[in-house]
């Protein structure tokens, strides 16, 4: 059974009800999937793409620990009517692994290497798609070419204190005094934290396959991605200190938005979502009942406020 064609018959055929307004019916062409690797820097990037390379652009930026596979199912949805791009970190999914000794593993070079591969492939205006790890990368990108940004989606993608769950506390320890605690670390890349950042908050575990989370296990087991993903972890500090510059640019540019949670999401809690109001209050913002990989369970949703969204936000 072909899940991403049911899911794009079942938009073509659907329209929004309540207090979101009616969208266009998605076409019913097929829509392919490509998959590339490109050098960036000297390191092979991994990403993929599809629809028309002269629509609008939507980059979609994955989370920790998944890749762009995450949006193996929405790419298709999109693509009827935007360019999409999604690629993987080094380090993740398909993209190369350097060693920590050659390449720096924090989120000012993740960005750098991510906007790199957008200049490479010509991509000048574009709207994010930020989704955890994907919203500290994102939020470097915009303040580093504002001109290029076009929209935002945010899907559990934090810029704001009160959206750290209670886990932050503990990983706060690390970030104090890293030697004294790498306990956290393991915790940080066990099978079963792997696991519950997918189940954690659901209440339909059955729309979530365990493939998911096995495959990202197996990923973070392999060797030398301990240290990768510690100094990446470490490094997270730099975001918590960088969210008043975030929201300072929010507040100052008021890009159109569109806020689309995983409410029962413990790490990145709701009031993450709500917060973005106090910035931007034109954004759109819908809670859903969801936990953080919110799209295992609401892609056609997701899909449907999406299309809407770009469709009143034609840039």
């Amino acid at each position: 059974m072909n899940l991403r064609k049911i899911g794009a018959a079942a938009l073509g055929a659907a329209t929004l009800v309540g207090s979101v307004s009616t969208a266009s019916p998605v076409p019913s062409t097929t829509v392919t999937t490509t998959y590339h690797r490109t050098q960036v820097d000297g390191v092979g990037i991994f990403y993929r793409e599809a629809g028309p390379k002269d629509a609008p652009t939507i980059v979609l930026l994955p989370g920790f620990p998944s890749s762009s596979r995450y949006y193996d199912m929405l790419i298709p949805l999109l693509a009827t009517r935007y360019h999409v791009v999604a690629p993987d970190y080094p380090a993740f999914g398909q993209s190369d692994a350097p060693s920590p000794a050659v390449y720096k593993y924090t989120f000012d070079h993740l960005a750098q290497t991510i906007d790199a591969l957008l200049e490479q492939l010509k991509i000048s205006r574009y709207t994010l798609y930020l989704f955890d790890y994907g919203a500290p990368i994102g939020y470097r990108i915009i303040l580093a070419h504002p001109e290029r940004l076009h929209a935002l989606i945010i899907q559990n993608g934090n810029a704001y204190k009160v959206g750290l769950g209670p886990k932050w506390a503990t990983i706060a320890k690390f970030w104090a005094d890293p030697k004294a605690h790498p306990e956290v670390v393991d915790n940080f890349l066990s099978f079963e934290a792997t696991k519950q950042r997918h189940l954690a908050g659901t209440s339909h575990s059955e729309a979530y396959d365990p493939e998911s989370w096995i495959e990202e296990f197996a990923h973070l087991s392999r060797p030398g991605q301990r240290e990768i993903q510690a100094d990446l972890l470490y490094d997270y500090r730099t975001n918590v200190a960088s969210y008043p510059a975030w929201q300072a640019w929010l507040r100052q540019h008021q890009p159109p938005t569109l806020v689309v949670w995983g409410a029962n999401d413990p790490s990145f809690i709701a009031a993450g979502a709500t917060a973005y109001r106090a910035d931007l209050p034109n954004a759109e913002i819908h809670l859903l009942d969801a936990g953080h990989f919110a799209l295992e369970e609401k892609n056609d949703e997701i899909a449907r406020l999406i299309l809407d969204f770009m469709a009143r936000h034609p840039g």
